[in-house]
């Protein structure tokens, strides 16, 4: 079952997130995030893991020849999205990460649960 903080972080989230959007799903113990960040590279995404929140950064600065042209409207000089999602107990030494075709698409074990220890009585 996803953490409800999930579902909760989502009703508030920023209209900058458009042109970011992810689909979250859970699929045989390990989740998987795919996020769409079309007209971006590779080096240009970076994403962190800390207690258990995923937090993927996309940034790029649009590089253009100024000397030539007298822009009517100028909207992507700059382009920077960030979108965090919290899991809680996962496996942080074991998350993948794939880039194909403008969509990220990144995989997180849930931890495995420690086996109760049977403590005998003397």
């Amino acid at each position: 079952m996803l953490p409800s903080r999930l579902f909760y972080d989502t009703l508030f989230e920023n209209e900058n997130l458009r042109g970011m959007e992810a689909d979250v799903y859970l699929k045989d113990s390990v989740y998987h995030i795919e996020v769409d960040v079309p007209g971006f590279k590779k080096n240009d995404i970076k994403i962190e893991c800390h207690k258990g929140t995923i937090t993927v950064k996309a940034e790029k600065e649009e590089k253009v020849d100024e000397e030539n042209k007298k822009y009517i409207r100028h909207e992507r000089r700059f382009k920077n999205f960030e979108r965090s999602f919290y899991f809680g107990d996962i496996d942080e030494d074991m998350i993948k990460a794939e880039f194909t075709d403008g969509t990220l698409h990144i995989t997180i074990p849930q931890k495995a649960e420690v086996a109760k220890k049977q403590i005998s009585i003397d």
